[in-house]
């Protein structure tokens, strides 16, 4: 490459690199993206370097085709990324269709000479002030989780260990994450409560390593009260994070300080997580937050409506509009949330009382979005429930027929009520093949013809999830 080339290169990826940070934020870019050193482009490689291979396979997992998207943009003609370790000179080189993995030790990069504060390891991320006790609205759905959160804000001796939350997007995991935070900074202000993403938790420990701060890392995670850690499935397939993350939830433990997980998912059903890892996952309470109903949608937008009349007395809500619109979106309480506070913006931008007509027009995309949301994994957990057996039961290899009914019920409800294809749907129930999917529709096809009870099981288990 001469020196033309690359001074053109190098002005090339100065503005792939500001378009990038306006779109993954200031915080991911100065973590990730900002400490490469751009080498330039040969022949279509476009090569970095890093300061370790764990950078540079993180890179190419999370942001390597936003890099190809923005340098191909730019006039760069580049089909792929590769890098090289700073320290060393050695070439990294992780190809995009390589499946990148956590690597078992990292390359140091020099030593500081000015090490940041200990602090900088252990800072957690900042609690949001709405999600607190009084702002949770209690169903039956979320009650025992509620119930649970609340006992273990109280502060006192730790009668269950860890706390497990668990359920999909929008549910009220994270809200109770920083509620119990909240209340136990209020009642006990000398525990040292640390709340944060497992997502931060690895960076803090890639972090660590990088700077050859492990001491300080085990010693700062360790002398924490209360660990909290929020979507833990995300350090699942990172061995050597999940090894740091064993080590330090056997320390806590065994020093009775009290820990809280959350997940999107019960740990038996988190894939490439260590089985070491389950186990300890399953010993504490494991509490489900169950996709919301109907009245405790309502409750919720009521209870916003509440709040926002106390601020603007003028605000006027027709009747049956909340009723539609937690009839209407189902799925994910922010959604429900995001509509209402849209339709409070529209009125007082329009001047207009919140009626039926101006809830349709203004939230026409979110009602057509949410038309059709069922998803495979509120189809296992309905079905689950409904017969009385485990989700990791139904999909996994047993072929009894108290198992295998049910979840030719579940693979049936999930062709009839989702667009997912008979080959994921498969893959969805334990990877079985699509033709397993084809004869489990047909049973039960044929078994609604038959039996009555069946029939109306599947009727039951329809309306349910349309609901």
């Amino acid at each position: 490459m001469d020196v033309e080339q690359g001074t053109m290169t190098e002005g090339i990826w100065g503005q792939a690199a500001e378009k990038i940070r306006d779109t993954i934020g200031e915080h991911q870019y100065n973590s990730w993206i900002k400490p490469m050193g751009f080498m330039g482009i040969v022949e279509d490689t476009a090569r970095f370097t890093v300061s370790n291979q764990f950078i540079g396979n993180y890179v190419s997992q999370n942001f390597e085709e936003l890099i190809l998207h923005h340098l191909n943009a730019l006039g760069a003609q580049v089909r792929r990324i590769g890098f090289e370790i700073a320290a060393r000179g050695t070439s990294a080189a992780p190809q995009a269709e390589s499946a990148p993995a956590e690597p078992q030790a990292v390359v140091p990069g020099p030593v500081p000479t000015q090490p940041p504060n200990k602090s900088d390891l252990i800072s957690g991320a900042p609690l949001d002030k709405r999600f607190t006790f009084d702002t949770f609205i209690v169903g039956k759905p979320n009650e025992l989780a509620h119930a649970a959160a609340r006992r273990v804000a109280e502060g006192g001796p730790v009668t269950f260990n860890p706390l497990f939350l668990y359920g999909g997007v929008g549910l009220g995991k994270t809200h109770l994450m920083h509620a119990i935070a909240w209340e136990l900074q209020e009642r006990c202000p000398h525990l040292n409560v640390l709340y944060l993403s497992a997502e931060q938790f690895m960076y803090r420990f890639v972090m660590a390593l990088r700077d050859r701060r492990m001491m300080d890392f085990k010693e700062l995670f360790r002398s924490v009260d209360v660990l909290m850690v929020d979507d833990v499935q995300f350090i699942a397939g990172k061995d050597s994070t999940q090894e740091e993350f064993f080590h330090t939830f056997n320390a806590l433990v065994d020093q009775n300080k009290q820990i809280i997980i959350s997940a999107d998912r019960a740990p038996g059903e988190i894939a490439n997580l260590e089985d070491r890892i389950k186990s300890r996952l399953q010993c504490g309470l494991v509490v489900d937050l169950h996709p919301t109903d109907y009245e405790l949608r309502l409750g919720i937008l009521q209870s916003k409506v509440e709040g926002h009349r106390a601020q603007n007395p003028d605000l006027v809500v027709a009747d049956g509009v909340l009723e539609f619109l937690a009839h209407r979106i189902s799925t994910n309480v922010r959604v429900l949330e995001g509509a209402l506070t849209r339709l409070f913006a529209f009125a007082s931008l329009v001047g207009r009382d919140i009626d039926m007509e101006l809830t349709q027009d203004c939230l026409a995309d979110v009602l057509r979005a949410s038309e059709r949301k069922i998803t495979i994994e509120e189809i296992q957990r309905k079905v689950a429930e409904h017969y009385n057996i485990r989700i990791s039961d139904m999909v996994g290899p047993k072929r009894v027929r108290s198992l295998a009914r049910p979840r030719q019920m579940a693979m049936y409800l999930c062709k009839k009520l989702t667009s997912r294809s008979l080959p994921e749907i498969g893959r969805r129930f334990g990877g079985r093949d699509h033709t397993t999917v084809m004869h489990g529709v047909r049973r039960i096809e044929e078994l609604c013809l038959q039996d009555g009870q069946i029939a109306e099981d599947m009727e039951m288990l329809r309306r349910a999830l349309e609901a």
